[in-house]
Formats: structure tokens, sequence, C-alpha cells
């Protein structure tokens, strides 16, 4: 087995990354055994991919042997907690906090594609992201019907605090967060 390299790389990279990232995209969604879970499709990855690369602090982490075969990306939560706009109830002050002083980062996406020697690549995509951006929260929203990546992240450490509504999406998605260090 190849070893298996894992990199940043800038909004530009990303951008010329495009089409390899939507092939991993469809790759990853396709073999996974989600059960009524649809996920949407290759260019709504592509618009939703565009419009990250914009956002002030995007980061994206990759993971290729002599092919991409996984990557996760985010972007740093304002402190004006914009992104936590929909979330059902009173988001725990401790979160308000750690987004007021600018400690959280987003991770919009977590891609792998499956390989039997190393079940592990997601965790240590998301694991290199966070700690590259030395957040002390890390954040992500997950639709609801998505068992299997609700289930992946949850054997990670990751904590579910309830729900958010994004008009965008138009559905009801689970808040999951990851405290970081002490």
């Amino acid at each position: 087995m190849e070893a298996v390299r894992l990199r940043r790389v800038n909004c530009s990279l990303a951008q010329d990354l495009g089409g390899k990232l939507a092939d991993l995209y469809v790759d990853a969604r396709e073999t996974s055994p989600s059960e009524t879970y649809r996920a949407p499709g290759r260019q709504d990855f592509l618009n939703r991919l565009t419009g990250d690369i914009r956002r002030p602090g995007f980061a994206m982490a990759i993971a290729e042997t002599d092919c991409l075969v996984g990557c996760t990306y985010g972007f740093p939560v304002r402190s004006d907690g914009f992104w936590w706009l929909g979330f059902d109830g009173a988001l725990p002050r401790s979160i308000e906090q750690l987004t007021e002083s600018g400690n959280v980062f987003a991770i919009t996406d977590i891609l792998v594609r499956p390989h039997p020697q190393d079940q592990d690549m997601a965790r240590r995509l998301q694991e290199r992201l966070l700690s590259d951006h030395q957040a002390t929260l890390g954040a992500t929203l997950v639709d609801q019907a998505d068992h299997p990546a609700l289930t992946a992240l949850r054997s990670w450490g990751w904590l579910d605090v309830g729900e958010i509504w994004r008009p965008v999406s138009a559905t009801l998605l689970r808040v999951l967060v990851l405290p970081l260090g002490e």
C-alpha cells in the first residue's frame, strides 16, 4: 500500500482541484451504506464548494497517494455568531463565548474514497485541519437523515448539541461540536 500524505491546500489549488473533488464526493457518497439518505448531486457539491472557498479563512486538507483519496475543508466561525443563526433554542453559553473569542472552526465537509487499509482517514483529516487552525472547538452541521455521517462523527468524539434550520438547504440539520484541547 502506498503511503498517504496529508497536506493543506490554498484557495487557488482548491479551485483547481474542483473536478477531482467532485469525483471524490460522488465516489464517497455512492459507496457509503446510507439507508434512505440521498446526498445532493455533483453540481450541488461544486456550488457549495465554490461558496465556501470564498469565505474568509477557508482552509482545506487533502489526503493523497498517486491520486486524491480524501479531503476536508471549512472556515473559522465569525465572532458575530452569524453561523449559529437558526439554532433551535438557546445556544450553550460556552459555545457563544468560544465563538466570540474566534476559537471555533466549522468543518463543511469530510470526503474519503473508501479504502479498506485506512478506515481512519476521515478522522485523521479532520484532526489535521482543526489542529492547523488551533481551534478550541470544531463545529459541523449534518443532515439528520445521514446516519452514517452522524454515527462516524459521534464515534470520533463529536457531541450533538441541537438542531439548526438552514433555509438554503430547506432542512433541519444536527449541530455537532468537537471540544479540543483542555
